[in-house]
């Protein structure tokens, strides 16, 4: 039987040390296909040295960072005080059409600076920091640095928009009401010819079920060049003094660094997509 390609991305890089370890280990091992890096966080120049090692077989991309964490630069409107909103606050900017777009514009050139210096070359592909990049606003800049600055080495986006019958056979609420606000940047990009993944999966109860166990469910109806997001790591101090979700990305990690991880994967049809660029 031939197995289906499966986009397995895992957020975060660079968020803490641990996190990133635990996401090298992963990508070493052959169980993710890439990783989106938070470059606005004091570990990204290390991390992106650990990571060029695997550069032509694994997928490395700019995870955008607007919520939470520090900028890079100035944003005395988006950020007064020197540190991003919430993804709440955020989101009721954007689709009441009070982002101020030039800000974000720089900080996101800032950002991709930040990659390009220390990666040595262009993302492979541009996610969001809680899905960030889907919004009303911050999903034009992304399309245009798709089709302009980043053109040239074919970045690709993630897609988070899924068949509402896929999001039913998975019974994930919060999977599809991430696929529904980004609906717009689906549209877009198909209607802008850039490449993104066919098909998101990945949301579950964070926190509060085995990542594992979860697996079979968030696979129902994905195909080939179907997203599989994850969120992996090794705890540390760092990170709980960031994020919120701390606990269970060793979970995660353990989970899919087993051997069950790509026998459960092969049964239904599928292995973990590998190369520099995808989709294929």
């Amino acid at each position: 039987m031939t197995l289906k390609p499966l986009i397995v991305i895992a957020d975060d890089y660079a968020i803490s040390p641990g996190v990133s370890r635990g996401i090298l280990e992963l990508a070493e091992a052959g169980r993710i296909s890439g990783t989106g890096s938070m470059v606005t966080m004091p570990h990204w120049p290390e991390a992106a040295v650990a990571m060029k090692p695997l550069a032509g077989r694994f997928s490395v991309g700019l995870h955008l960072t607007l919520t939470d964490q520090k900028p890079l630069g100035a944003m005395p409107r988006l950020a007064p005080e020197g540190r991003f909103p919430t993804i709440g606050a955020l989101s009721r900017q954007a689709n009441t059409g009070r982002l101020p777009i030039d800000e974000i514009a720089a900080e996101f050139d800032r950002q991709l600076d930040m990659f390009e210096r220390h990666f040595g070359r262009q993302p492979d592909f541009i996610d969001g920091h809680q899905h960030c990049q889907q919004l009303p606003g911050i999903r034009t800049l992304v399309i245009e640095a798709c089709t302009t600055r980043l053109a040239a080495h074919g970045t690709w986006l993630r897609d988070a928009w899924d068949g509402i019958g896929n999001q039913i056979a998975r019974r994930s609420f919060e999977g599809a009401m991430v696929g529904w606000l980004g609906r717009g940047l689906h549209r877009d990009a198909q209607r802008r010819g850039i490449k993104t993944n066919r098909g998101f999966t990945g949301v579950y109860g964070f926190g509060k079920v085995e990542w594992g166990a979860e697996l079979p469910r968030m696979l129902k109806g994905a195909g080939e060049n179907t997203m599989l997001m994850v969120h992996p790591g090794h705890p540390d101090e760092e990170l709980a003094a960031v994020d919120s979700w701390v606990g269970p990305r060793e979970g995660e990690w353990a989970s899919m660094m087993g051997e069950a991880f790509p026998r459960d994967l092969a049964q239904r049809g599928f292995r973990v997509a590998t190369g520099a660029a995808f989709p294929g």
